[in-house]
């Protein structure tokens, strides 16, 4: 009996890694000079995060993003390296939420909505984000770029089991 319950346990949680890896969309592009990736995490915004938000809570989605280039029979070396983080404080007398947009550190944008698709989108969302110039990538040379995506709270899981997510994207630099 035990055995099945651990089987049964195993079996949930590679489900849930293989959800994982689904959820997270990534598009690395060349475009003009620099590489720039979006992001979608199609499964981020759970009913746990509506409600970490609806409390008034603070809830905060951060993308860690790392573009490697692939070195075979080494390690693969990093290229380049951002921390983006998607925050929203919903104000309850007012009902509006407050969305910043932290890049490395940096503020990059605030903006005031009661529109709940938009908060949707700003925390499950990056668009074009730049990640590096072209120059400082090798002509025909495989990279991938690795995100990992955690919600904060903590009890605020992306979905339902795991704590952040992670996914890559490959692809060949041909300038």
């Amino acid at each position: 009996m035990k055995r099945i319950g651990l089987l049964v346990v195993a079996l949930l949680l590679s489900g849930a890694v293989g959800r994982a890896a689904e959820t997270l969309r990534i598009v690395p592009i060349s475009a003009d000079d620099r590489v720039v990736v979006s992001v979608e995490l199609a499964d981020g915004y759970t009913d746990e995060v509506k409600q970490a938000i609806a409390s008034g809570l603070r809830t905060t989605f951060t993308y860690t993003i790392d573009l490697r280039m692939l070195v075979p029979g080494w390690v693969d070396r990093t290229v380049a390296t951002s921390t983006v983080s998607l925050s929203d404080q919903y104000d309850n007398l007012t009902r509006r939420h407050t969305l910043q947009r932290v890049i490395d550190g940096r503020i990059d944008d605030t903006i005031v909505t009661d529109d709940e698709v938009t908060v949707r989108q700003w925390l499950t969302t990056l668009t074009r984000l730049p990640i590096v110039r072209t120059t400082r990538l090798d002509a025909s040379r495989d990279y991938y770029v690795r995100i990992s995506a955690q919600a904060r709270p903590r009890g605020s899981s992306l979905l339902g089991f795991a704590a952040s997510v992670t996914g890559q994207a490959k692809f060949t630099f041909i300038p």
